[in-house]
This record gives structure tokens, sequence and C-alpha cells, in this order.
């Protein structure tokens, strides 16, 4: 099934949704935006209730990376790939590969409209095999010509974000004077969590993995259940593990003052980021606080950046955060719709351009 070409701001360019010819699986390919440049996104590999449930996700996925390449000043658009595999089914190597394969056909038939990289279920081997039908794969490991993981670079700009959200809730971007909860440990969260025991951090940590217990114990945090994580008692909250966290049944639970994490889609609906504002909790943006490493990854392997300017680009997403705060307490809005605007007007300053004006 293909749907290309949509017209209107809400829908996206293409929508391809594909059963895979190796693997069985289904294969979501979703294109929200290519206003700005060639679409990116990450393939995510992951159990669904129903495949349905993987396309919603995709759809929403693409949208908010649409926003993210705006707010991070890159020449690109947002796209996603899902996989949405069937509850309690893994894939095997074989399984894997085959899998992937298919991904990278559909990819391949978009004609560079949309370029992939690692996301929840890959990583950069993944990409290596990806690239094997299509050229438009990027985070493939630094010996197969690409950039490397990216979950360090995603991160430095947790870092730099959660710096420039304590410096406007509490007056100072001291990281040593703050209390954090970290809630999921795997590649980014567990850099943060480092990151923030560095900083002197008082820290509070949970992740579903048990077996992810002595990093917490090595960063001297305290470990706690997810629920009690979610709860805790600490000045900023940090989500690191799957979306869709914050509800109207969990927002009133909550006790930090404010959030920031590299969790994509932490809300429910969009209505949400009013609900914490209601509630006095300052949201920092997923799609500017979790952009990093897609900032670096691209900024070197599809803009040929040197290191350096990718990671100056990373650092960067500090001034992005300030800016967004400031524009949303002088104006009475919550940070998730000034984001949203800034997005917005700099789609529509690009679309105004010729094409041979735009960077």
């Amino acid at each position: 099934m293909v749907a290309t070409h949509l017209d209107t701001e809400s829908m996206h360019e293409h929508v391809v949704l594909r059963r895979g010819v190796r693997s069985g699986l289904p294969i979501v390919v979703a294109v929200h935006s290519t206003a700005l440049g060639q679409a990116i996104g990450g393939c995510r590999v992951a159990q669904y209730p129903h495949w349905r449930d993987g396309l919603t996700d995709a759809l929403r996925l693409a949208a908010a990376m649409s926003d993210k390449c705006a707010l991070a000043g890159l020449p690109n658009g947002g796209g996603k790939t899902v996989v949405a595999l069937p509850p309690g089914r893994a894939l095997d190597a074989a399984a894997r590969r085959a899998v992937l394969h298919d991904a990278g056909d559909v990819i391949a038939g978009l004609d560079g409209a949309y370029a992939t990289g690692p996301d929840v279920g890959t990583g950069p081997d993944d990409m290596v095999t990806i690239a094997e039908r299509t050229p438009h794969a990027f985070c493939r490991p630094v010996h197969a010509g690409g950039s490397g993981d990216s979950s360090g670079h995603t991160a430095v700009g947790v870092l730099a974000t959660l710096r420039a959200l304590c410096a406007e809730r509490f007056g100072s971007a001291d990281l040593s004077a703050r209390s954090f909860a970290v809630l999921g440990l795997g590649r980014v969260g567990g850099h943060v969590l480092r990151m923030l025991a560095d900083a002197g951090a008082t820290l509070v940590a949970a992740d579903t993995d048990e077996g992810r217990r002595p990093l917490a114990d090595t960063a001297g945090a305290a470990w706690v259940s997810p629920q009690d994580c979610l709860t805790a008692d600490v000045d900023v909250l940090v989500p690191a593990a799957l979306g869709g966290l914050f509800t109207p049944h969990t927002v009133p639970t909550l006790r930090c003052a404010a959030i920031a994490g590299p969790a994509n889609n932490q809300l429910d609906t969009p209505v949400t980021a009013d609900l914490l504002h209601q509630h006095g909790i300052l949201w920092a943006p997923d799609i500017v606080v979790s952009a990093g490493g897609i900032i670096h990854a691209t900024a070197v392997e599809l803009h040929r950046e040197t290191s350096a300017q990718a990671t100056a680009r990373v650092h960067g997403i500090a001034d992005t955060l300030t800016d967004i705060l400031r524009t949303a307490r002088a104006t009475g809005s919550t940070p998730a719709a000034a984001a949203r605007a800034r997005a917005r007007h700099h789609v529509d300053d690009d679309e105004r351009l010729e094409p041979h004006e735009r960077p």
C-alpha cells in the first residue's frame, strides 16, 4: 500500500506500507516532509500489539522529526522507518538480516527522498546491512565509512540542554546543585547518567532491565523501580526510554520541577504539554533535547562537515532551547507551542527561498 504526495500540512508526503518479501513482516516508511531537503529518521524494530500501532508510531515520529530537523537548523525534513514485530516475536540473525533488507528495498524505492539511521531496536551494524540494499543509510560504524554510534553525541546534547533548562528554571546552570531522576539506562541514558555523575549531580536511576543496576551503582545513583523513578521528588526528571510516558493519568503524580530527556514522543498527545504547564512543570521539548546524535551524524556523513563543526552544532542545542524557553515565558505559552512555532517559521522561510538560495 502506497500513499504519495499528500497535499495537506498535517499529512505526510509519502507513506509506504509493505509486507517484506523476505521476512513477511510489515515495513512502514513515512516521509513527513522534504521541504528543507532529504527526509531523515531512524529505523525502529519493535514489538507492537498490531501493525497499525506501528504505522501510527511511524507517522508521529516522522512528523516530530521534521520539527527536530528544522529546530536544529539542518537542511533536512523528517521521516521514519518502523518494522512492526508481533508481540513476543524475536529475530534470529537470519530473520534480522531479512527484515533489514526488506526495509532497505522500501527506502531504495523512494529514490533518495529519505535516508535512515539507527533507532530503537537497531544500531550502526544494522545500517551496514540496510546499505547493502540502498546507499541511503547513515550512522554506520567508522570502519564501514560512517560516523559510528550516535548515542554519545545525543548524550552530549542532552547534557547541554539540561544546563540550559536548569539556568531557566533555577537560575543557575550548575548541575552539581541539582537532583536528577534518569529513567532508562540504555545507550543514551547510560551516557547521560555517567555525565551527570561526573558533574556532581545527585542521582536516582531506574530501568526495566535489572542488569543495568551496576551502572547506577557505579554512578552513585540510588536504584529504584521505574514507577518510583517517574514520581521521584527531584529537580529534573530525565526520560531516556520509550515514549508516551506523560499522560493525564501520570502528570498529576509527578513531583519534579522540570523535565528534559532524550526519549522520543514523551507526551501521549500534544495537549499534555498544556497539562504539564498547568502543574508548574517546565518541559523541554524532546525534539530539541534528543537532537544531538542526528545533528552530528548528518553533519558528518550527509553534509561532509568536520567532526569539530558537527560537535559545535550539537552544543548549539542549548542556545536553541534557551530561546524557546524564554519565548514561552515571555508569551505565556508552553515550550511545546514555542518550539512548534519556531520550527514552522524556519520551514516557511526556507520555502520562500529559491532552490539555489537554500543552505
